[in-house]
């Protein structure tokens, strides 16, 4: 952190640290006693809604009792529930319905003193069917509110009901009815705006957990006939809604909110000044480092001030005279070692166009001691091998001598150039040639350079094992993305390469071989990459060395070089 940014959370913290303290404990304090407040309000609510649910049971009841009343006068319910006449059945299941309709109850059933349900309004195929410990329940409950989860034909009802016995020509039934607890329901349990009354089943106790605004419950038993292994009971829980202590808390937070931030805006814009004002100087002296650099070291950092920032400023300028000198020193070094690579290079080039010569030249001398009458056409046979080496070496003296060998636009014969350095090689080299193969656009000397450092490693790899052998192949492949190449592979049964020793092998100057320069494969990606092709490496200890070239591909039919 800038000592800028130190000094402006320094001066703000101080100005607004004691009022952020100020403003959290006055803030503390009336919420706890409006809390108070609401607790008391909320236990108040709890009794009211205790009084008020049991007057919405008792006009349950009244509903039920005169139902009750008129149906025990009713014949054709007489007819169809205790003489079985086949031709009031109907009714008798649509009397439920029916009544609950006109009565106003959200559910109803007409069950005979064994619990078997005779009528259902809330969901008619229950008819026939034995329940006998809702009517229990509810008759056990008396003047008791108690609610109880039914079946319907959408999904499970919940119901604050109650339940009346009847007689009918000496039989006994039970009405079993009751109205949903639904929103409507709780709103009108619910006289206080700034609370609010809400249902927690066992399967939805976590609606409102203590701590999150509950001033009080009240439980009411309950019987599930969806579950039976669910809870005895519901709780009715009143909450704080966002009513007038809500309102409150949000007038103080609102002056304090202007308070902190009128405050804050003032505090900020002295620690901006004041910041501004220590630290303009040290900026002007960074802005002065930032642009120092190798290339610019001209930097003027004189100074008339006689405090910490000049001294700082007069040991910057000492240093950049330390560092111009070390530049030049740099440039030097630099230089030396640019030439060094460049004569490296040339000596491995140069190298590996005279290891065809010299193998031409031992062949004729061991033909002109042994066969001398067939020298004249053994040379003839070997002249293409002296003339295209010489013409690499003169081809590499050209671009060495311009300091800029550009790769010559073309195409050239891939096969050609894998025959002329597997013949140069001096070395028993297997070949596998496509047949049909397409030109590569690629610089012939390049192609050849690359492919005479791998067969030169291949070879070296082998020459102490005794059944080593070194196979180039060619081929043309094509890649979804990248269009057509021709590929060349040198594989070696060699030794083989760790992964380290593989990571190292591309390093310029790494070599394993006794008087190699480690330019071999350096050279080998680079050209390559001038050529737009890749190159891959496989091996593995004792498993032997592949190289792949891929060479981007010509048109068919163009100019060959």
């Amino acid at each position: 952190m800038s000592f800028r940014a130190r000094a402006f959370l320094a001066i703000s913290l101080a100005v607004l640290a004691p009022l952020t303290i100020l403003t959290l404990g006055v803030r503390r304090e009336m919420d706890r006693r409006l809390g108070e407040e609401a607790l008391r309000r909320g236990e108040a609510a709890v009794q009211a809604l205790g009084a008020e649910l049991g007057r919405e049971h008792e006009r349950v009841a009244a509903r039920l009792e005169a139902l009750a009343e008129n149906l025990s006068t009713d014949n054709r319910f007489r007819l169809a529930a205790v003489q079985g006449d086949a031709a009031s059945r109907t009714y008798l299941l649509d009397w439920a319905g029916s009544a609950m309709n006109l009565s106003g109850l959200s559910m109803l059933q007409v069950q005979d003193s064994a619990g078997r349900i005779l009528s259902s309004g809330h969901f008619r195929n229950e008819y026939d069917r034995l329940s006998p410990e809702l009517a229990g329940f509810l008759l056990a409950a008396g003047q008791a509110p108690a609610m109880v989860r039914v079946r319907t034909a959408e999904s499970p009802l919940l119901a604050l009901a109650a339940a009346e016995r009847l007689a009918v020509a000496g039989r006994t039934f039970v009405l079993v009815g009751g109205i949903a607890a639904e929103d409507r329901f709780l709103r009108r349990l619910d006289p206080d705006p700034d609370l609010a009354v809400a249902l927690a089943t066992s399967d939805s106790a976590e609606a409102h957990p203590e701590g999150s605004g509950v001033v009080g419950a009240l439980a009411v038993s309950l019987l599930d006939t969806q579950d039976p292994a669910a809870g005895d009971s519901v709780r009715l829980v009143v909450t704080r809604t966002s009513g007038t202590l809500a309102g409150l808390q949000r007038g103080l937070n609102t002056w304090f909110a202007v308070a902190l931030g009128v405050t804050a805006l003032l505090a900020l814009g002295l620690a901006a000044w004041l910041s501004r004002l220590i630290s303009r100087p040290l900026a002007e002296l960074a802005g002065k480092t930032a642009a120092i650099d190798l290339d610019r070291l001209d930097a003027d950092f004189t100074t008339e001030r006689q405090d910490e920032i000049g001294a700082l400023s007069r040991l910057l300028g000492a240093m950049t005279v330390r560092l111009r000198a070390g530049a030049a020193r740099l440039r030097e070094v630099e230089r030396r070692v640019a030439m060094g690579d460049l004569a490296r290079q040339v000596n491995h080039d140069i190298k590996n166009g005279l290891v065809p010569i010299r193998n031409v030249l031992r062949h004729l001398e061991e033909v002109a001691r042994n066969r001398p009458d067939a020298l004249a056409a053994v040379f003839e046979e070997r002249q293409a091998t002296l003339d295209s080496s010489v013409a690499y070496l003169d081809t590499l003296a050209r671009n060495y001598a311009s300091l800029s060998p550009a790769a010559a636009p073309g195409l050239c014969d891939v096969n050609a150039v894998v025959s002329d350095v597997v013949r140069a090689s001096g070395v028993a080299v297997g070949t596998r040639l496509a047949s049909g193969l397409p030109p590569a656009a690629a610089d012939r000397l390049m192609l050849r350079r690359v492919l005479e450092n791998l067969v030169g490693n291949a070879a070296d790899s082998v020459a102490t094992i005794p059944d080593g052998s070194v196979l180039v192949s060619t081929e043309s492949v094509t890649s979804d993305g990248r269009g057509s190449f021709v590929r060349v592979t040198v594989a070696d049964g060699g030794p083989g390469m760790t992964r380290a020793e593989l990571d190292r092998a591309f390093d310029d100057f790494h070599t394993t071989k006794p008087g190699g320069t480690g330019l071999g494969l350096s050279i080998v990606r680079r050209l390559i990459l001038d050529l737009g092709g890749a190159l891959r490496i496989d091996t593995e200890p004792g498993a032997g060395t592949r190289a792949t070239v891929d060479i981007p591909a010509g048109p068919p039919g163009g100019a060959v070089r």
